[in-house]
């Protein structure tokens, strides 16, 4: 699956996007996997899973699917898949089947997740303002381990990754964007702070 809808202007980092107070982001219910599934349908290019098997998938771990509402209204979606370390591994040598991964590759709902992929954002108007609240939700201590990974799907989708911080990777999976964890970075090298504490030491004589 893939990502749609929306742009943001501004480049703002995933874990830093701003929480837009007029959408509301909370874990779906069953009785709005249908919609979703049909919004879905509509706005993603490739998907293939159906309201049926994608209930299967939401029954497994109820945080994986989220929707954004504004005044009780369906703006939107987001799927994740949560992957153990097997699963992990399996996504950067292609070995996943993303249109219908076996259970097996998913840390249980009461696991901590080695890797996330954003299964897809389908979202109209301003429900894409919830991708800030969205990112909330994955700083939970159970998904903070887990960098992000997705494959956009259609141009609004790259802009999207592009401007929230995720990045082409090399993998066998093709196409597929990262997401490292803020808290994840090596610390930059700053060339100038050896160059300034040498420059006081050198006052010092």
């Amino acid at each position: 699956m893939g990502m749609e809808r929306g742009s943001l202007a501004p480049r703002h980092d995933f874990d830093a996007l701003p929480l837009t107070p007029e959408i509301d982001v909370r874990c779906a219910q069953l009785s709005e996997i249908a919609a979703l599934s049909e919004m879905a349908h509509r706005l993603v290019p490739g998907v293939e899973i159906g309201a049926v098997e994608l209930a299967k998938y939401f029954a497994f771990d109820p945080q994986s699917i989220l929707t954004f509402t504004r005044k009780g209204s369906l703006l939107g979606g987001m799927a994740f898949l949560f992957l153990n370390d097997h699963g992990h591994d399996a996504l950067l040598l292609d070995e996943i089947c993303l249109t219908a991964p076996e259970t097996r590759y998913l840390a249980s709902a009461n696991d901590d997740v080695a890797a996330i992929y954003i299964w897809a954002i389908a979202a109209t108007g301003r429900g894409i303002g919830g991708l800030g609240k969205a990112a909330a939700h994955l700083r939970q201590l159970r998904f903070r381990g887990a960098d992000c990974y997705a494959q956009p799907s259609t141009v609004a989708g790259r802009e999207i990754m592009g401007a929230t911080g995720f990045k082409p990777i090399a993998s066998f999976q093709p196409d597929l964007w990262c997401y490292e964890r803020p808290w994840h970075r090596r610390p930059m090298r700053m060339p100038g702070a050896f160059v300034q504490s040498r420059s006081f030491a050198d006052a010092r004589h």
